[in-house]
């Protein structure tokens, strides 16, 4: 019996094979195109690609900013590859700039679509690797390698996969004993969210409710580089101490990078960019969050309306957004310290943050 896979599944497939190395397969009409993620390309795996055809590296337009490369197509850059693997990642991780400063001249393309290397370098960035793809345009049989049509993953790069909510039970809490938590999961294979309900809040009244993105450094280690444990622990004692409301912790790591891109920003934070700069020089968008998650939690626990705790307007506009209405926007201003303070001061500058 042969067994077919549905888009969550080769969507899934398709991100752990760009984070193992692998090459998948995006058909655009009757061309197939290899793609292949920067930072987890191989020289062996660069000279297959090469002897498959001619090789072109998209860079997001934030990337090519700080390498002073014209994004031609707007929002990336297309051009050709002409050095080695190095030269490569050093196209896509600012870390080793200063390793390799001189990278051009660069051969720009400017003719044709651009839409097979938009949408790959959105799959990377929902495989958690820096976004920068090389890609070939190939006229032979790729083998077993994960192929999708460009149509059908433009879509779902363009949607949400919704999101069940699998389990929950009761758990004793610090801040009040009668909680719950409950998990969801997303059917893409993607990242698990909870919902933590602390109390019995009433479903048919505004919820006392904070969005949380998950920070490892704060949340479990203490760091002192931002505000986040604070706010965890701020939030859930205040909520506490109204009574009751929810909690939700969303699986989002450094505004949506992952851990292991917010220690590539943090180091650049060393060098002296802030963090929207570090996050621009990565070629990320100040913020890759999804705040929506948290109103398909919220609505799947028969909620409808929140007095919501923080200090984001963003948060507020995207419950809007979703459906779920903001009767009110509760102030959380904790975790200020040395360590923080122009981190704290980026985000009232440049993200609008009320501090």
């Amino acid at each position: 019996m042969a067994f077919s896979l549905n888009t969550d599944e080769q969507i899934a497939r398709m991100r752990g094979d760009l984070r193992m190395g692998l090459p998948v397969v995006i058909r655009d009409g009757a061309q197939d195109w290899l793609a292949a993620a920067v930072e987890t390309l191989t020289a062996g795996r660069l000279a297959e690609l090469r002897a498959c055809g001619d090789v072109q590296l998209a860079l997001t337009n934030r990337r090519a900013q700080t390498l002073a490369a014209p994004a031609y197509d707007g929002d990336l850059v297309r051009m050709t590859v002409q050095d080695d693997v190095n030269w490569l990642h050093a196209m896509a991780d600012p870390s080793l700039d200063l390793q390799m400063p001189m990278k051009g001249p660069f051969a720009y393309i400017r003719d044709g679509s651009a839409d097979v290397h938009r949408t790959a370098l959105q799959l990377c960035k929902k495989a958690g690797l820096l976004p920068a793809m090389v890609l070939v345009p190939v006229d032979r049989d790729c083998g077993a390698l994960s192929r999708i049509d460009l149509a059908v993953l433009q879509e779902i790069n363009n949607s949400r996969s919704p999101m069940e909510l699998i389990s929950g039970a009761r758990v004793p809490l610090e801040v009040k004993e009668n909680s719950r938590v409950h998990v969801f999961r997303r059917k893409d294979g993607g990242e698990e969210h909870y919902a933590i309900e602390i109390g019995r809040p009433k479903r048919g009244e505004p919820v006392l409710s904070r969005l949380h993105s998950a920070c490892f450094t704060g949340d479990l280690i203490g760091s002192l580089k931002c505000d986040c444990g604070p706010q965890l622990r701020a939030a859930m004692a205040q909520i506490a101490t109204q009574g009751s409301g929810v909690l939700l912790y969303m699986n989002q790591e450094g505004r949506g990078i992952g851990l292991a891109n917010k220690m590539r920003a943090y180091s650049l934070q060393d060098q002296g960019f802030d963090t929207v700069e570090a996050n621009h020089r990565l070629g990320f968008e100040d913020d890759e969050r999804d705040f929506m998650l948290g109103a398909e939690m919220l609505r799947a626990l028969g909620f409808e309306a929140v007095r919501l705790m923080t200090n984001n307007p963003r948060k507020v506009e995207m419950m809007q957004q979703a459906g779920i209405t903001v009767v009110e926007r509760v102030p959380l201003a904790v975790g200020e310290n040395p360590h923080n303070s122009a981190y704290l001061a980026t985000k009232a500058k440049k993200s609008g943050h009320f501090l």
